[in-house]
């Protein structure tokens, strides 16, 4: 069994892949600011369900400040993390042209600690949250990570870039691994109430009417939290490696997207099934930051580690519903 540090716990993606290596036996130290970005109260429900576990300790704290960072990984040094993964975060394309400063405390601030706590401590790999909206307004399709990123149309966008440029130094300096995961729409159960998806499902279930925006012409890669679960699980054993005679640092990103992108309609059209009800919907323009389209070309990870996203839109979002009505 391993030992792993996992910020963003109380998160969506963190609350899932902690579970899953709590459930295999391993250790697990969880870290989360717990903010109230999306209602705490869902935050507390799923952190209550990983403190059931003896294996998990967590701490409140926020990842920019380094003192309370460094303080976590010298407590844990009888320990050591094998693997850190950093899924914390400011997440948002609309909420960052509000509050700029979030993003450059978390995504900026906060993942220069993480690399400098993974460097004085000898931890083998870090995993790290990037992210599908780091395409902008790329008009090649399926987005590759070989293409060309220097384009962002939003400061979160903007920040998940620096982090991989981040991490690519400190893999070239200092050797630490790192691997870097492009998440492309991830739902599904104890999802982000921020969501399309969440928010979509909610005003249909309570008859109200929901926005849809460019008039729901915008397309989504939506990848279903167990798939995304899966591959973080099967990538933390799986450092990236490197070449030093052909000057490569074990540095590495892969896209996780279900490569079968869904337009906005599609999903409208997924939760009416789902819950037997009709939407009223208001179509409306595309908003700052938005991007038209998002389709990952997977090619690269399944390569690496055999990722092949098994659930469709619908089984995913009749799943999501099913939790939904009963939470």
């Amino acid at each position: 069994m391993a030992n792993y540090l996992v910020t963003g716990a109380a998160g969506f993606i963190g609350f899932h892949l902690c579970k899953r290596l709590l459930d295999d036996g391993n250790s697990v130290v969880g870290i989360d600011n717990l903010n109230s970005y999306y209602d705490v109260s869902l935050k507390l429900a799923r952190l209550n369900i990983l403190q059931q576990f003896s294996n998990f300790n967590f701490y409140k704290t926020e990842i920019a400040d380094l003192p309370g960072m460094e303080a976590i990984f010298s407590g844990h040094s009888n320990l050591s993390f094998d693997v850190v993964i950093n899924l914390a975060a400011q997440p948002g394309v609309r909420y960052s042209l509000k509050n700029p400063h979030s993003y450059i405390s978390s995504n900026i601030v906060g993942f220069t600690n993480i690399l400098e706590c993974c460097r004085h401590n000898n931890v083998k790999h870090l995993v790290f949250a990037s992210s599908s909206s780091i395409y902008g307004m790329n008009k090649k399709i399926p987005f590759s990570v070989s293409d060309n990123v220097d384009h962002p149309v939003s400061l979160y966008a903007a920040s998940k870039k620096a982090n991989e440029l981040m991490a690519h130094t400190y893999a070239h300096l200092y050797g630490l691994p790192c691997t870097g995961l492009r998440f492309f729409t991830a739902y599904g159960p104890w999802g982000r109430p921020d969501m399309a998806y969440f928010s979509f499902t909610k005003g249909i279930m309570e008859g109200t009417p929901i926005d849809v925006f460019n008039f729901g012409k915008m397309k989504r890669d939506f990848t279903y939290i167990d798939d995304v679960s899966t591959a973080i699980e099967t990538i933390i054993g799986k450092p990236a490696q490197g070449d030093k005679q052909a000057g490569m640092p074990p540095h590495a990103i892969y896209n996780l997207g279900n490569s079968r992108p869904n337009t906005v309609l599609e999903l409208v059209a997924a939760i009416e099934k789902a819950t037997g009800r009709t939407a009223e919907r208001i179509l409306a323009p595309t908003q700052p930051g938005d991007v038209t389209v998002t389709f990952a070309d997977h090619a690269r990870a399944t390569a690496a580690f055999g990722f092949a996203p098994k659930t469709g839109l619908e089984e995913g979002i009749a799943n999501f519903v099913a939790w939904r009505a009963g939470s």
